[in-house]
């Protein structure tokens, strides 16, 4: 990364630059643990690693601090890996492309990683230095959060003496996040029979739409992939005939697919005039929102192994009917989504077609019954299910200590306060505070746009300030 004039705190940022060369998506966990205990080691602090490959770091409190209640600073280890069409890269072995442009980092044609690395960045600082007065740390490095909140589900908490924590997973600086919402995975896998037809293969990508967080922005109006591809699907199929051979979207349950692709075989040479017909209906739809929408299609002559009609068939209603995004608004909390689900995945092999859903709720009783819903959905058209990932919501503490703190030390540095907000998205607080008991808790993070996408940005400016802020927090923790 290029060097940055006046980037105090430097030291954060040379850390953020050498965890974005370490491989670390989710479900490869290994190298960046790995650099969390051999930076331990380096500065002389204890460390414990778990099977899970969670990393506790302790730091002893300042002088002065010895009595104080210990605090847990705490982010999560791994990044969502997306890459634009066309960039070549393998996250499992090559490090990022990041630049500077004004006053953001990014990332060419990939996803960043500040969720959460920058939290990683901003705790080994703190961790380093000799001149901030705080009480004990437990600096908390989890795994695996964005897959279901693995590590943290798997983190003893035998290894954990504090009752305060300061989450860095949040991504605007002007808020302090004091409720998240629980979540968890739901799977359908749909059997699949195959015959062999000749004909036209039709392949059609929608394309172009600007994905994102299945929680951040699920009330965004943001297009699904997935159900905006079976919604052509089914239009096509009024008018004309065809066999599925495939229907691909999407990487991550937790991200709002911004891409699909399905391959049919027809006879009827039409189809490609009424999918781009159609195509610009839908343009017109949706422009204010996705303006970018695209529609590719391609044209090849063979023979090919197809899904049977039936099951083709059966495939199409199952998108034109899957429930998607918001199902219900907070009556308690303005502006929050209390309850939501995302179709982040269709994947198709040879004898079996995979839906993999996402769902979140700020109430776990709502959260059971969604997945009813689902559950009765899959009974109706004889699918298999499978469910999984389940982490619990963290609900507000209206005593929370460090929560009048924070707010003191953000309106002496800025002279507003902090606004105070629940969010719909999972935090893994909620596992801490389900363990926990008389646990005190907030979430906080600097300014990143766009995070889950090859558009992620992170505030150099915003990540200074929320350094500062922490390190003031920790010196009023005595």
């Amino acid at each position: 990364m290029q060097n940055m004039e006046n980037s105090e705190p430097k030291d954060v940022f040379r850390y953020f630059n050498e965890i974005t060369q370490i491989p670390h998506g989710s479900g490869d966990m290994e190298k960046i643990s790995d650099y969390c205990m051999e930076f331990a080691k380096k500065h002389n602090l204890k460390a414990v690693r778990d099977e899970a490959n969670n990393v506790i770091i302790y730091k002893p409190a300042s002088k002065g601090y010895e009595n104080s209640e210990p605090v847990i600073l705490q982010g999560h280890l791994d990044m969502v890996c997306q890459k634009d069409e066309g960039i070549e890269i393998d996250f499992e072995k090559d490090g990022l492309d990041i630049y500077i442009d004004g006053g953001y980092i990014k990332a060419k044609g990939t996803t960043l990683g500040a969720d959460n690395g920058i939290a990683v960045a901003i705790i080994m600082s703190i961790l380093e230095r000799d001149d901030i007065a705080h009480p004990p740390i437990e600096a908390v490095f989890s795994t695996d959060e964005e897959i279901g909140m693995v590590g943290a589900i798997a983190l003893s908490m035998d290894n954990i003496t504090a009752k305060r924590m300061i989450n860095i997973d949040s991504e605007d600086p002007e808020v302090v996040t004091v409720s998240c919402a629980g979540g968890s995975d739901f799977k359908m896998t749909v059997p699949l029979e195959r015959e062999k037809v000749s004909g036209k293969c039709i392949e059609i990508t929608v394309k172009g739409l600007k994905g994102g967080h299945s929680g951040v922005e699920i009330d965004k109006g943001r297009v699904n992939a997935n159900i905006l591809l079976g919604r052509i699907l089914g239009e096509l199929r009024k008018s004309c005939e065809f066999s599925l051979i495939s229907i691909d979207g999407g990487d991550k349950a937790n991200a709002i697919p911004l891409y699909a692709t399905a391959k049919i075989v027809t006879d009827d040479e039409s189809i490609v005039r009424i999918a781009e017909e159609y195509a610009d209906i839908v343009k017109e739809e949706i422009s204010a929102r996705e303006e970018n929408f695209d529609l590719n299609i391609d044209v090849s002559n063979g023979e090919y192994d197809v899904i049977n009609q039936p099951e083709t068939d059966k495939i199409i209603n199952l998108l034109l009917c899957a429930p998607n995004g918001v199902m219900e608004m907070s009556a308690e909390i303005d502006g929050l989504v209390e309850t939501s689900l995302n179709l982040g995945i269709v994947k198709t092999d040879v004898d079996s077609l995979l839906l993999h859903f996402a769902l979140r709720s700020n109430k776990k009783s709502a959260l059971i019954y969604l997945e009813d819903r689902l559950s009765a959905f899959a009974s109706a058209v004889d699918c298999k299910i499978e469910t999984g990932g389940h982490y619990p919501p963290w609900e507000y503490n209206s005593k929370s200590e460090l929560q009048e703190i924070y707010k003191e030390k953000y309106m002496e540095k800025f002279g507003t306060y902090p606004r105070i907000e629940a969010i719909h998205a999972g935090l893994e607080c909620g596992v801490f505070a389900s363990q926990i008991e008389g646990f005190d808790c907030i979430s906080i993070g600097p300014r990143m746009y766009d995070i889950h996408t090859t558009k992620e940005r992170l505030s150099i400016t915003s990540t200074k300030e929320i350094y500062e802020i922490v390190s003031e927090v920790l010196k009023a923790l005595k």
